[in-house]
């Protein structure tokens, strides 16, 4: 399965500037995901991290594997309807940043399920850019009920 943006917006509730993915390439429920982002110069982190030095901050990174992932465990739980749940990042492990993303990247990120107990997914993230790691992470996540 391959999803653009607009497909992505009816699974995930983030919108401009804090949709962090820009393509599903292809998912495969109950295992994995592959998405991309690409970072431009325009992104409004950049303004302030840093001026002169533009890396996109680590911390977004790994809320764009977490979005991906959010993709992952909706259509790994088909029965949900997205619209109304949310995907909730209930904890981080292992984290690691390895080399900067700066502005003309494209971001590649892999994700593929752990271990899924119900509406919680444990995943474990994998971002590269040029087939090279950037960062990994593994990520806990749950389907709640918007309130």
């Amino acid at each position: 399965m391959e999803y653009d943006v607009r497909k992505i917006m009816t699974f995930l509730p983030h919108r401009y500037p804090f949709l962090l993915v820009d393509r599903i390439l292809s998912l495969t429920p109950g295992e994995s995901v592959l998405a991309l982002k690409n970072v431009t110069f325009n992104e409004p982190f950049f303004q302030g991290h840093f001026p002169g030095a533009p890396v996109m901050p680590g911390v977004l990174i790994v809320e764009a594997m977490g979005q991906a992932g959010g993709v992952l465990a909706y259509e790994s739980n088909p029965e949900e309807n997205p619209s109304n749940f949310l995907i909730y990042l209930m904890g981080l492990d292992n984290v690691k940043f390895r080399k900067p993303v700066v502005p003309g990247d494209q971001l590649m990120m892999e994700l593929k399920i752990l271990k899924q107990r119900g509406r919680t997914v444990k995943m474990l993230g994998i971002a590269k850019v040029d087939d090279k790691v950037v960062a990994e992470a593994e990520l806990l996540a749950t389907v709640g009920v918007k309130e």
